[in-house]
C-alpha cells in the first residue's frame, strides 16, 4: 500500500507542527543534538534490571494539561501523548483557535493501558500449582479484575483525552498493531489529505516503556536486550533485541490550501508513505524494504539526506533492513533512532518522522527517508523533504 509522491499542488501534504518528549528531553533542540551526535543516550539500567530502559523525561504536566483531575485519571502513556499532542498544536499555531481545532482530525497510534500488577502476581504465582490451569486462570480473571480497570486500558482513550485537554474534536480513529500502527496512521492521513478526505490532521502515538508488564510480555518472547547498552546495529551480532523508551510524538499535517490560507508555514513536505505486511521468511525484510523504496522513497536524491530508521535491533530482520539501505543509498548516512531514545513501538515512526521533520526545517537535511522495519510484522516507509521557498 503506498501513496505516491505529489508535487507542486493544493493536496500537497506540509507538516506544519510537531511535538516531541521523549528520554532525550521536550522539543527540537535535544533531539537535533542527539541527531548530531552531540547528547548521550540516556538509559535507566538499575531500575529494571538486566533490562535497560530509555526513561521519560521528567515533564512539568500542567504546562499541557492544566487540570489535575484530568492528570490523575490518566496513566503516563495518555499524559506523554497528550502532553506531545499540545505541544504540536501550539507549534501548529492552533493552540488560541478553538474554532479550527474543532475541525482537526485524529489518527493516534497506541496500545493497552497499564496493568492491576497485584492481580498479575498472584495469577503468575498460583497458576502452576492450579489443577486446572486453565478454570484457575478464568476464575481469577472474571474475580479479580475491577470493570473500571478495563476501560483504563482502552487504547482510544488517548484520543479521548487529547479531545478533552486540548479541544480537538474532529472526527478521529485509534490503531493498534504495534509499530505499524504508526506507520498506518501516518500513511491514511497522508492519503486522505492528498484524496480531498480532510484538510487537516493530528497524528501521532505515544508509550510509556516504564512499565513491568510491558517488559514482561516482550521478555517472554525474546525480544529484549539485557544489560550494558549497545548499538541497535550491533546488537544482532549478540543475540539481538531491543530496548524500550519511553515517548510521545504527534505531527500536524494540513493539505497545502489550507494551510496557505490561514498563513501556516511548511515545516516540511510529507512526499509519500508505504506500508507493506510481508510474510516473515529469510530475505522477506530486505525485498519488502526495496519494494517500499521503489514506491516512495525513490525521489530520494542522496546528497544532503539521510535516513532515519526505526531499526528495533532484533536479530535476523536489522541485518536486513541495514544491508538494503546499503545498497539503495551507498554513502548516505543511516541514523538509528533507537540509538537515540529506545524502541517505543507504536509511537517509533511517529518519533523518526517528527525527528527527520525538526532535521529538514533546521537545514540540516534537505531530505530525509523515515524507516519502520516491525520487530515481529509490518514494513513501512516515509519521505519527507524541505519546503519550496521554506513554506
Amino acid at each position: 500500500m503506498a501513496n505516491g509522491p505529489a508535487s507542486g499542488n493544493d493536496r500537497d501534504v506540509w507538516i506544519t507542527g510537531i511535538g516531541l518528549v521523549s528520554s532525550l528531553g521536550e522539543g527540537r533542540s535535544a533531539h537535533l543534538a542527539a541527531l548530531d551526535g552531540d547528547s548521550t543516550a540516556q538509559v535507566d539500567t538499575d531500575t529494571f534490571a538486566p533490562y535497560p530502559v530509555h526513561p521519560a523525561v521528567p515533564l512539568d504536566w500542567s504546562k499541557q494539561i492544566p487540570k489535575k483531575a484530568d492528570q490523575r485519571q490518566m496513566e503516563n502513556w495518555q499524559k506523554l501523548g497528550v502532553y506531545a499532542a499540545g505541544l504540536a498544536l501550539e507549534d501548529a499555531g492552533l493552540a488560541r483557535d478553538s474554532e479550527l481545532r474543532r475541525t482537526v482530525q485524529m489518527i493516534v497510534a497506541a496500545g493497552g493501558g497499564e496493568r492491576d500488577y497485584a492481580v498479575d502476581g498472584q495469577i503468575l504465582s498460583g497458576i502452576g500449582k492450579a489443577e486446572n490451569a486453565e478454570a484457575f486462570l478464568n476464575e481469577r480473571l472474571m474475580s479479580d479484575l475491577r470493570p473500571t480497570l478495563f476501560l483504563a486500558q482502552l487504547s482510544n482513550l488517548l484520543a479521548g483525552n487529547i479531545a478533552i485537554v486540548q479541544g480537538v474534536t474532529g472526527a478521529s480513529r485509534t490503531f493498534m498493531g504495534e509499530e505499524q500502527a504508526g506507520v498506518d496512521a501516518v500513511r491514511i492521513a497522508h492519503a486522505r489529505i492528498a484524496a480531498g478526505q480532510g484538510d487537516i490532521f493530528l497524528v501521532g502515538g505515544s508509550y510509556n516503556a516504564e512499565r513491568p508488564d510491558a517488559l514482561l510480555i516482550y521478555e517472554l518472547g525474546g525480544y529484549l536486550w539485557k544489560e550494558h547498552f549497545a548499538s541497535v546495529w550491533d546488537r544482532p551480532g549478540e543475540g539481538g533485541g531491543f530496548i524500550l523508551g519511553s515517548g510521545a510524538a504527534f505531527l500536524v499535517f494540513e493539505a497545502r490550501a489550507h494551510a496557505e490560507a490561514r498563513g501556516a508555514k511548511a515545516l516540511a513536505v510529507l512526499r509519500g508513505v508505504s506500508s507493506d505486511h510481508t510474510r516473515r521468511h529469510p530475505g522477506s525484510v530486505g525485498v519488502s524494504v526495496e519494494k517500499l523504496w521503489e514506491q516512495s522513497g525513490k525521489a530520494f536524491r542522496g546528497i544532503g539526506g539521510a535516513v532515519l530508521s526505526g531499526a528495533t535491533g532484533v536479530a535476523g530482520v536489522t541485518e536486513e533492513e541495514r544491508g538494503s539501505l546499503t545498497k539503495l543509498v551507498p554513502g548516505i548516512p543511516v541514523h538509528a533512532t533507537g540509538d537515540m531514545f529506545g524502541h517505543t513501538l507504536e509511537a517509533q515512526f511517529p518519533l523518526g518522522l517528527a525527528l527527520a521533520t525538526a532535521a529538514v526545517e533546521a537545514g540540516r537535511l534537505h531530505q530525509a527517508v523515515v524507516t519502520s522495519v516491525g520487530h515481529k510484522r509490518g514494513e513501512g516507509l516515509a519521505l519527507v523533504e524541505a519546503a519550496p521557498n521554506g513554506g
